[in-house]
């Protein structure tokens, strides 16, 4: 593991994170208090603030043995000294302070271990939101570039890859009226099965059959309140998503959709999303639904083309049920289909997804969203690790560059662009789209320019005030849900009274 000990509580977030993009599968320890570790420490770091300075030092731990603990007595360990380094901050600018910290850290850390990373020592989830807002003040590609470089220390590839987003996603903005507009996410919590490498708060349906109608009840409840709410307001996209929505049947689908048409007023509605997600709960029944309420967009998510990589993880549908869901889709007229893939799944080697990208250029999806393996607490495959310790996941530049270029030989072009923890490659998510058909929603949830109105189990609901803060950014504010099923029924009183209360001077 790795320990670093701080003389007051500073900057702990970025500390730890920039350390762990360099050492995915140590543990990192960043604290103000010293403590006791179970796991051999082979890197002590010392950060110290002082009046005006942080000075970084910092050990390497050589152990004599391989079960030697961090607790080891005097002479059972050789401490290897590593070049510090000292900077002068001015602790009154805290953003220009903490981008200080961030550069001499990432200087040390790529001096130790031989490497940079594709985006530097930016840490934060949506990088495009520096070039968005850059390029809302006025600036140029050249400045954009410049300030990117010189604070982040980003490579000159993933500065374009922001910068490009950033413009697209502006000009699809433009259309969207921040102050008397709102989004809507429906949040359908149940899947087939739960994959290896999943996190999100899903349910195994066969165990909640019986109280799915239930649960719509609740739901229901939870738009009636939320239409009343926001009558006022013009809704500018929809996003049913999950788990998995298409586990309900046809008439709980075209019951839930029934009650958002009728409950809302969509005449300024720019899409209607539906995440039909895994192939083996598409029917063409269900697909009909759909269709016949005017859903302008959905998801057929295959996450790979490989059959074993499919069968390795869970998700129990065959590369042929995902052609056919497609087809059927496209003979039904839906013209704007997005497809899910997953770069860095277990014994997935290079050819397998390029394989993977052959056959889904030849379906001609209008949206592709690449997502780069990442590894949550909850996922089994990390609760589990040491049952999957032997399986090879790999994702590298190599892996992004290989979809990027086909997604160009498809005519999609990148139009939004995040980033997680525990990300495979310390890469990015990047979403490829035919022009005209890049997904409002997902740009709108990734600059946070707009408020989102989340119903169901687990949803969660953001706020974004109209008045700006001084330095541009805006007020966000956010109320959740209730993760379990049971619960969100038994308790949907008390979530509608959390956004009662949330916007209460609406």
């Amino acid at each position: 593991m790795i320990e670093v000990l701080l003389n007051k509580p500073e900057f702990e977030y970025d500390i730890h994170s920039l350390i762990k993009a360099f050492f995915p599968e140590q543990y990192v320890g960043v604290s103000a208090e010293k403590k006791e570790y179970d796991e051999k420490i082979d890197i002590r770091m010392q950060v110290n603030y002082g009046e005006d300075t942080i000075q970084i030092t910092w050990q390497e731990i050589m152990h004599a043995n391989e079960d030697a603990q961090a607790n080891e007595k005097p002479g059972q360990e050789e401490v290897k000294e590593i070049p510090g380094e000292t900077i002068q901050v001015d602790f009154s600018d805290r953003v220009r302070t903490k981008n200080q910290l961030k550069q001499m850290l990432y200087r040390m850390l790529c001096d130790y271990t031989k490497r940079t990373l594709p985006w530097g020592n930016l840490t934060g989830i949506r990088p495009t939101k520096i070039p968005m807002k850059l390029l809302e003040e006025g600036k140029s590609r050249e400045e954009i570039y410049r300030y990117m470089k010189d604070t982040y220390l980003a490579s000159d590839e993933k500065i374009e890859l922001a910068t490009d987003i950033a413009e697209r996603e502006n000009a699809i903005l433009k259309k969207i009226d921040y102050d008397n507009g709102y989004s809507l996410y429906i949040g359908i919590p149940f899947c087939p099965t739960t994959c290896l490498y999943c996190s999100f708060t899903s349910y195994p349906l066969v165990s909640w059959k019986n109280r799915v109608d239930a649960y719509l009840d609740a739901l229901e409840k939870e738009i009636d309140y939320t239409a009343a709410k926001f009558y006022h307001k013009h809704l500018n996209s929809i996003y049913i998503g999950g788990g998995t929505p298409t586990t309900l049947e046809p008439y709980q689908l075209d019951r839930l959709i029934r009650k958002i048409k009728c409950s809302f007023d969509l005449s300024d509605c720019l899409e209607f999303t539906v995440e039909a997600g895994r192939p083996d709960s598409i029917t063409r029944e269900k697909l009909e639904v759909l269709r016949k309420w005017g859903i302008t967009r959905i998801s057929i998510n295959p996450q790979t083309m490989q059959q074993r990589t499919l069968d390795l993880i869970g998700r129990r549908h065959s590369v042929e049920q995902t052609v056919e869901s497609f087809k059927i889709a496209r003979e039904l007229g839906f013209d704007d289909i997005n497809m899910d893939l997953i770069m860095g799944l277990p014994e997935e080697s290079l050819e397998d997804v390029r394989d993977t990208l052959e056959q889904i250029m030849q379906l001609k999806p209008d949206n592709l969203t690449v997502h780069s393996l990442a590894l949550k607490r909850a996922a089994r495959l990390n609760m589990f690790k040491e049952d999957y310790k032997d399986y090879k996941m790999v994702n590298t530049q190599e892996h992004m560059d290989l979809t990027a270029s086909y997604a160009k030989k498809m005519d999609l072009f990148p139009y939004y662009l995040y980033r997680q923890k525990g990300m495979a490659g310390n890469l990015e998510n990047v979403g490829y789209a035919k022009e005209g058909k890049a997904g409002v929603y997902n740009i709108l949830i990734m600059e946070e320019k707009q408020t989102i109105v989340a119903c169901g189990a687990g949803a969660s609901t953001k706020r974004v005030w109209n008045e700006s803060n001084p330095d541009g950014t805006h007020r966000i504010e956010r109320c959740e849900n209730v993760k379990d099923v049971g619960q969100y029924i038994e308790r949907i009183d008390e979530m509608i009274e959390r956004k009662q209360k949330l916007f209460a001077e609406e």
